[in-house]
């Protein structure tokens, strides 16, 4: 069974990393300036990790299968019902962009920064508000 009082509190830090990104952000300083990037950056990257962190841990508890790769885990969780597919794949490329970051496989795209803060922190927003949901119907 799913540690609900653990989800809840990456939940909360994923919160906590939006609100965050929409009041101290700066978007669009991004190309010049590298604390700005760094912060935005990294800040992106912990709440990638709480969202993955999230996933992992209710795959593993409800034993919804063994993903081959960090991205997998978002689609078993949408095909157990936990999220649907389009959040899904929303979140793998959430992955991506973490992995991209923390490993340095590529270079960051600016550009894909600044449309992230502007335009999709709602897609984690909808994570914690549809991993919530189901949480509060299997108690």
């Amino acid at each position: 069974m799913t540690d609900a009082e653990l989800v809840a509190k990456k939940l909360a830090s994923i919160e906590t990393y939006v609100r965050e990104l929409r009041e101290l952000a700066r978007p669009e300083l991004l190309r010049k300036d590298v604390r700005e990037q760094r912060f935005v950056e990294h800040t992106l990257q912990l709440a990638a990790q709480a969202a993955l962190d999230v996933a992992s841990h209710i795959v593993s508890d409800d034993r919804l299968g063994e993903p081959r790769t960090n991205r997998e885990i978002f689609d078993l969780l949408a095909g157990a019902g936990w999220i649907e597919d389009d959040l899904a794949a929303v979140l793998r490329n959430v992955i991506g962009f973490r992995n991209v970051i923390v490993h340095g496989y590529d270079t960051v795209d600016l550009g894909i920064v600044e449309d992230v803060v502007r335009n999709h922190l709602d897609d984690l927003l909808a994570f914690v508000e549809a991993v919530r949901q189901r949480l509060s119907t299997d108690q």
